[in-house]
């Protein structure tokens, strides 16, 4: 503590408050306004949401439209309650006597700021939670359908022994394939399926692969090779197609995640500044209420 001397010779000594700067009521009382309107706006989201789905073909929004929809909703959701948290939290602490207008606005503002954590953290718990039983639910019917996979490819070959039985196969490929494939239908289906299989996880099938299916496809169908290898070469095409369709689904989904995070923090990011500053207007107006005490002049 500093002590200075005036010139009449007079000591004067800083006041220091023995109160704390922070005061816990209205935080926590802007915290759950905000949290409040936070979960109304989210339910009447979901509500406004579920209408643009449908389960029928062509009456549905498309995914893009849903997904900046809800984004954009839940920017407004942030920004909304943490508007009214803060201005409730500014409007709800009373006036602090001889303190500087600086202190007074830092005050608010950390207040302010302080509620919309609360608020924040409360409602992120939340949406884990809920996150999190709906994960629970997910595992268990993956479980289920692991389950019953399980049984039911216990009769063909692991994917782990893929590549063996892939080789297997092409040592022990007969030179008349197509008596092969016309003589045992369930053995020739396995061993398409395991090139099928071998070629995806190359990346491609050899020739001499192509060539064989052609014959088994011929075998089984009553084609002519030429058409039997237009055929293959069709399927083949198809399967490609539709693995760069997951890729550019995969690749799609990873862009809307990454957009959403990052909106997501600006959001959270401005949400907390207008939080401080709406504390800082409510506080303001607290203080432009001046209650005067008449007394009486002895």
């Amino acid at each position: 503590m500093s002590v200075s001397k005036t010139g009449s010779g007079e000591i004067a000594t800083p006041v220091e408050s023995s109160k704390s700067a922070m005061t816990w009521g209205p935080i926590f009382g802007g915290a759950a306004a905000a949290i409040g309107v936070t979960l109304i706006l989210l339910l009447l989201g979901s509500g406004v949401g579920l209408t643009m789905v449908s389960p029928w073909s062509g009456q549905s929004s498309s995914l893009g439209t849903v997904g900046v929809t809800a984004a954009i909703w839940l920017v407004v959701v942030q920004w909304l309650s943490s508007g009214l948290g803060g201005y409730i939290t500014g409007r709800l602490r009373t006036k602090w006597a001889a303190v500087h207008t600086d202190e007074v606005f830092f005050r608010d503002t950390a207040h302010g700021f302080i509620s919309w954590a609360l608020a924040t953290i409360f409602v992120a718990g939340f949406l884990a939670s809920s996150l999190t039983s709906l994960a629970g639910a997910g595992a268990q019917a993956v479980g289920s359908a692991a389950t019953a996979a399980g049984s039911a490819a216990s009769s063909t070959a692991s994917v782990a022994d893929l590549p063996t039985a892939y080789f297997t196969d092409a040592l022990l490929r007969p030179e008349q394939a197509r008596a092969g494939a016309t003589s045992d239908d369930a053995a020739a289906t396995a061993e398409v399926s395991r090139i099928l299989l071998n070629g995806a996880a190359a990346g491609q099938i050899p020739d001499d692969d192509k060539a064989y299916l052609a014959t088994i496809v011929s075998a089984r169908t009553g084609l002519s090779e030429a058409d039997a290898r237009t055929r293959v070469d069709t399927v083949l095409k198809r399967i490609d197609d539709a693995k760069v369709a997951a890729q550019k689904a995969a690749d799609e989904a990873r862009k809307a995640a990454s957009t959403t995070a990052l909106l997501g923090a600006l959001s959270l990011l401005i949400g907390a500044f207008i939080a401080a500053a709406a504390a800082a207007f409510g506080g303001s107006q607290r203080d432009e209420e001046e209650d005067l005490i008449v007394t009486s002049r002895i």
